[in-house]
């Protein structure tokens, strides 16, 4: 018996579509923990992620933005569309995500876990600030631009 192409096409379709849905019913912060990374390192608000296996580049879409999380006294700023790429223990290739240093937004290139002094370090080009990893054991929402506003002034109160 024969299987015209139209048939096979529709069936490798088929497989693709339903390889896509149970790959995308996982959280991505339930992914996190397998790259020993933790799982509030991410906002709550992902519409959607995507993974390539074959290199571990990764594309995550927000659900709302602007997307303002404030970890501990670190305000950090998450575009709507955050890439990167997955290592155990580090992300590089870091783009869409920016850190408020005293007066300006910094763009975070890296991310790595420093897991025997329990904190997490963010590269900002050659610099880099470490954070306690307890901070990112929550996963956080986004907030509006109103916070970022509100940290503003507390930091010009404080000069």
């Amino acid at each position: 018996m024969a299987f015209s192409p139209m048939v096979l096409v529709a069936t490798s379709l088929c497989f693709l579509s339903l390889a896509h849905l149970s790959f995308s019913a996982t959280d991505v912060h339930d992914l996190l923990p397998q790259y020993n990374l933790p799982k509030g390192l991410l906002p709550i608000n992902i519409k959607s992620y995507s993974l390539s296996k074959a290199d571990d580049t990764f594309t995550i879409e927000l659900s709302s933005y602007p997307c303002y999380v404030k970890f501990n006294d670190q305000l950090v700023h998450f575009d709507k569309i955050i890439k990167g790429k997955l290592g155990y223990g580090k992300v590089s290739e870091v783009s869409g995500i920016r850190a408020k240093k005293f007066f300006i937004w910094v763009p975070v290139t890296g991310i790595d876990v420093d897991q025997d002094n329990g904190m997490i370090e963010f590269h900002v080009g050659s610099l880099s600030q470490k954070l306690p990893a307890k901070d990112f054991e929550i996963i956080h929402s986004c907030k509006s631009k109103g916070l970022q506003e509100l940290f503003s002034l507390m930091e010009s109160s404080l000069i």
